[in-house]
């Protein structure tokens, strides 16, 4: 399982570092096109590698807020599992790290908006 989701990173990282090349490519189409096609052209470009970013940057926030929780929950059930006495206070600092952690993967899907819904060409 290790090995498989280290070559889906690899290949998804790759393919993100790929995204400039093929911007680059494309850019160098012929001059031929009048300011108005060109202009739709590079906000065409800018959303689709936002919409790329966005897609990432989501999936690594939820796999980083994903195991973050995975390991506080196991490590709650146990610490309830070797002493049942102090539940109520391991579960009250359970509900609070659980909170804060998933504060940070809300915090990446509001700058992941802010930066998609960004219109840098004022069209």
């Amino acid at each position: 399982m290790k090995r498989l989701l280290s070559v889906f990173l690899l290949a998804s990282v790759l393919l993100i570092m790929a995204a400039p090349v093929v911007y680059a490519a494309d850019a160098s189409a012929p001059a031929a096109a009048d300011a108005a096609t060109a202009a739709h052209t590079n906000k065409m470009h800018y959303y689709a590698l936002a919409v790329l970013g966005a897609e990432v940057g989501i999936g690594l926030a939820a796999l980083g807020t994903g195991a973050g929780q995975g390991s506080a929950v196991n490590g709650a059930c146990q610490g309830i599992a070797r002493n049942p006495g102090v539940m109520g206070k391991i579960m009250t600092t359970l509900i609070v790290g659980l909170a804060m952690i998933e504060s940070l993967a809300i915090y990446a899907l509001v700058i992941i908006f802010l930066v998609f819904f960004a219109n840098p060409f004022k069209i």
